[in-house]
């Protein structure tokens, strides 16, 4: 999915940071003691918007449009400053009722963890990521139909007009010599956001009747693309200096789940919750493909059912796929999902190929917008052969789409924008959203999907060994030495994952290696669901579970399992 989470700051924050300067969540003790949390929460938010305008906008804000986020050091200080501030003040609420100590707990863990990537990971220094991610995309003026094309038109004059000073600010940042597959990322996302300024965005208006506008926005596209086709050569100059050392290191591993998850358990435990998880998966795998391709060995079985290509390609199929998956969802009564909203499928722009698919969920403020579910086609450098596996077989592809639709990303995020805590609705949480999309997906099996069919079994199976490998992969390439060369072999071994995308997920793991969380989230929520319904009819609760769940947003699970529990702190139980 398009990550609403790693971006997501808290502006809770003093006045020298904001730049409005509004005494409201910046003045004394004594003016913070006659503001109610809820006046708190409401006004700390428009002033973090200010902050960091690209969020708002995919919020749905739209009168932050054609904004970007201030990149240069005294921004990335002036944010640091921000979020410990944000945790200060939030710590100095007291006598708050249950609702409002959750949502208290909630700001306070998002901004630690936001902070954790600003200064602990050093993102803005070390990682491309974190500007691919927090505001260089424009797709939100193309794709969400929330004004006249004009309109967003001129929008994407201004916000490309602000790009070349990013790139400057960028390429100031980031500190040389940079990991191979960071330059690798990095170059890709560039070139394609550039490709896409000029191309595909500009053929999104080519219906638009105004001769003076469409030359203003071709030349202010074509300065963006030339500001960002030249970050993206300078990052490829320095290909000569590049390292392998993208590792975080164990403690700063450990910090990070710890931070950003709310998980504090040894990592050598961590470890062996992800190895039972990839052996449960690797046995039923066996059994599956005893019924379904008898005699064959596993990579045969797994390649048999990858053969079956879905009919006309997996745009086409995932459409289909839809559909008949809602149906199951509201006959079998699994979750509400609200809202008439609807979920298109598209193919992936170019900037944005570097996994198999993901979607992209209007925000709180949007109403009426669909959301769009992006399948990637294979790399055209590729050979034939490894662009052929690298299209999924239909039944894999089958559970990309509960994944990232239904009941998946499309149904959580339908209930995260319409959430009681206002918090819950702007920030959904990494382990939360994949963590939930990942969990769907062996639920949906679990409740009847597929009517018991070896072959739907093994697409489950084999979505479900791609994330544990991507959990062993986190823990081996950041904690124990493990070399890129070592993951993309375990991810064809182990998960029995094509090249192609094996090659890809490997080079994830260096500059996302929080990737983890899918598993990490759904192992939990699995445990959470089995401890709640315990006491309240087993599976006939399955619904209130989903949905009492869903409702919180996208805090830390832990944080979720303290409320749903009534347990006195925060824990990680899988």
């Amino acid at each position: 999915m398009r990550f609403r989470l790693l971006t997501a700051l808290v502006a809770l924050g003093c006045a020298a940071c904001s730049p409005g300067g509004d005494t409201i969540v910046g003045g004394n003790m004594t003016a913070q003691a006659t503001m109610s949390w809820d006046d708190f929460v409401k006004n700390s938010i428009e002033q973090w918007f200010k902050l960091d305008p690209a969020f708002a906008v995919y919020q749905g804000r739209h009168d932050f449009d054609g904004k970007l986020p201030d990149w240069s050091e005294k921004g990335l200080d002036a944010k640091a400053a921000f979020l410990k501030e944000t945790v200060r003040k939030a710590r100095t609420f007291n006598n708050l009722n249950k609702q409002q100590q959750f949502e208290r707990d909630y700001i306070i863990k998002v901004a630690e963890g936001q902070l954790f990537w600003l200064e602990d990971a050093d993102l803005p220094h070390r990682n491309p990521s974190y500007y691919v991610g927090g505001g260089l995309d424009p797709n939100v003026y193309v794709a969400r139909n929330y004004a006249d094309p004009k309109v967003r038109m001129r929008a994407m004059i201004e916000f490309f007009n602000a790009v070349p000073q990013s790139a400057q600010q960028i390429r100031a940042n980031l500190q040389m010599p940079l990991p191979e597959t960071f330059i690798d990322y990095g170059v890709a996302a560039f070139n394609g956001f550039a490709e896409y300024y000029t191309g595909d965005a500009r053929a999104a208006f080519a219906d638009v009747k105004d001769d003076g506008l469409h030359q203003r926005f071709d030349e202010s596209a074509m300065r963006a693309a030339k500001s960002l086709q030249g970050l993206a050569q300078w990052l490829d100059n320095n290909r000569g200096k590049a390292t392998q050392h993208f590792q975080l290191g164990p403690e700063r591993f450990a910090r990070m789940l710890k931070t950003t998850e709310a998980v504090d358990i040894p990592l050598d435990q961590l470890e062996a919750i992800g190895r039972a998880d990839l052996k449960r998966n690797q046995q039923a795998l066996a059994a599956a493909c005893a019924e379904y391709a008898a005699g064959k060995t596993i990579p045969e079985c797994v390649g048999k059912m990858n053969a079956d290509k879905p009919e006309g390609g997996p745009v086409a199929a995932a459409r289909k796929q839809v559909e008949q998956l809602r149906a199951f969802v509201t006959s079998h009564d699994l979750v509400s999902i609200p809202g008439t909203e609807q979920a298109r499928v598209e193919e992936a722009p170019p900037y944005n190929r570097q996994n198999l698919a993901y979607i992209d969920p209007p925000g709180p403020f949007e109403k009426g917008i669909p959301s769009i579910y992006y399948i990637s086609p294979p790399n055209p450098e590729w050979s034939k052969e490894k662009q052929q596996a690298y299209i999924p077989g239909k039944d894999d592809l089958l559970f990309v789409t509960v994944h990232e639709v239904m009941p998946g990303h499309f149904v959580q995020f339908l209930h995260a924008n319409r959430s009681d805590f206002l918090f819950g609705r702007l920030f959904v949480g990494y382990a939360f959203a994949e963590g939930w999309a990942h969990y769907a997906e062996e639920m949906m099996w679990d409740a009847g999907y597929g009517d018991g069919s070896p072959e739907v079994h093994i697409g489950q199976l084999s979505n479900a060994l791609l994330r544990d490998c991507r959990f062993l992969s986190a823990i081996g390439l950041h904690a124990r030495g493990m070399t890129v060369a070592q993951s993309r072999e375990m991810f064809e071994q182990q998960c029995y994952i094509d090249p192609g995308n094996a090659e890809q997920q490997a080079a994830r793991g260096t500059y996302d290696p929080a990737y983890l969380n899918y598993t990490l989230g759904k192992l939990m929520i699995r445990k959470l669901r089995d401890d709640w319904t315990a006491s309240r009819g087993g599976r006939k609760a399955w619904k209130a579970f989903h949905d009492q769940f869903l409702s919180y947003g996208g805090p830390p699970i832990p944080l979720v399992r303290q409320q749903m529990m009534g347990e006195a702190k925060p824990r990680a139980v899988f």
